[in-house]
């Protein structure tokens, strides 16, 4: 097998304002795996709150494809990642995920199935999707809003968590009276202490918000726990809800947990996610950071067993070198082909980005410096 990284630089259409940072851009880190004249592909962004930037993603990225060299083939390595074996213990859950992605989508290939049917589901999953509005002026959130229902939005989350909360529930009122028949969530990333939480939480189920991500400063799973117990919304925990261990904790204590591929791990990983919260009264959420098609594919194929889902980080973008999983009404989908069934936008319709293409065998990693610069304010968990 033999192994290819490229980085590439992902613009987003407009800054993405959350309660502690604001996203530009961000870089994606590509591993395509060849075997047997077959492609799969995966992708890794940077995120400053995971601890991701782009010179960590390649090197792990290029050990993990050396490793590759020691299997037969990307089903023995599969097995072997599935089995905690591969890659090395203690590689960052982003390139676990991204090596997974790959091999996932080359040994759907070799089958001629779609990755959810490897995955024990014979119906090609479909689901709705929500929407991020990022902290704006109500006005600019009123207008956000109508748009995006008018596009075929049912489900919209905004973020929340500015300094004055008048102006999150401005936001919000503003959210509600241009899409009264969209279902609101609410993310404060974090932003409140459990006291500040308890006050506002009721004032949010009154706009008609129906969940609320992580209201918490994260670090104090019981104190978020604590809050569920009492809250007139659900609690989804985000960033208290990292590892499996985290949510085995969590579990039966608070109504929902995101599951992002990139903090936990991949595909399985999340699949363990399930059957630890199963029948504790905790749903799965299926969340992103801000990637392309080909970084969210691999969570569409397990869109059919979340109670939410926000699989929106390719929509976000000023463009998407990927397609094939929809999105831009609302709906998401497993693409139709073998594999992830996602394929590259043809070079003509995407932007020129100077991204170098670093190319490997997998016995014999070597990653040069980093031609391309990130620049953003602050990149930073969605």
């Amino acid at each position: 097998m033999n192994v290819t990284l490229r980085v590439v630089r992902l613009q987003l259409a407009e800054p993405l304002r959350i309660s502690r940072s604001v996203t530009t851009e961000r870089n994606a880190v590509w591993i395509t795996i060849e075997h047997g004249g077959l492609r799969g592909h995966g992708e890794a962004v940077t995120s400053v709150y995971y601890g991701l930037d782009t010179d960590t993603l390649r090197r792990l990225l290029a050990t993990a494809g050396a490793e590759l060299g020691r299997f037969a083939g990307p089903e023995s390595a599969l097995d072997a990642l599935r089995d905690g074996e591969l890659p090395t213990p203690g590689t960052l859950p982003a390139v676990t995920a991204a090596v997974e992605s790959a091999l996932l989508d080359l040994v759907g290939k070799r089958a001629g199935q779609p990755v959810h049917q490897l995955l024990g589901t014979a119906e090609r999953p479909v689901a709705a999707t929500a929407r991020t509005i990022g902290i704006v002026s109500a006005e600019r959130a009123r207008t956000q809003a109508r748009c995006l229902a008018e596009s075929g939005f049912t489900i919209l989350k905004i973020k929340a968590g500015t300094a004055d909360p008048e102006d999150d529930l401005a936001r919000v009122r503003a959210v509600r009276d241009a899409a009264p028949s969209a279902a609101l969530l609410l993310d404060p990333n974090g932003a409140w202490t459990p006291e500040q939480a308890r006050h506002l939480l009721p004032r949010f189920a009154a706009l008609g918000v129906e969940a609320v991500e992580q209201p918490t400063v994260p670090g104090d799973p019981e104190a978020l726990a604590r809050l569920a117990a009492r809250s007139p919304l659900p609690v989804i925990a985000d960033e208290d809800a990292v590892s499996p261990a985290d949510v085995e904790r969590l579990a039966g204590r608070v109504q929902g947990v995101n599951v992002k591929l990139a903090k936990c791990g991949g595909v399985h990983a999340a699949l363990r996610i399930e059957e630890l919260v199963a029948g504790s009264g905790t749903r799965l959420m299926l969340g992103c950071l801000t990637a392309g098609t080909l970084g969210i594919a691999p969570a569409v194929h397990l869109a059919d067993r979340a109670r939410w889902v926000d699989l929106d980080g390719h929509l976000l973008l000023a463009h998407d070198p990927w397609t094939g999983i929809g999105g831009t009404d609302g709906t998401i989908h497993a693409g139709t082909g073998a594999g992830l069934g996602v394929r590259p936008v043809p070079p003509r319709a995407a932007p020129a980005v100077p991204a170098p293409s670093i190319a490997q065998p997998a016995a014999q990693p070597s990653v040069q410096p980093a031609v391309q610069k990130e620049r953003h304010h602050r990149e930073d968990v969605e």
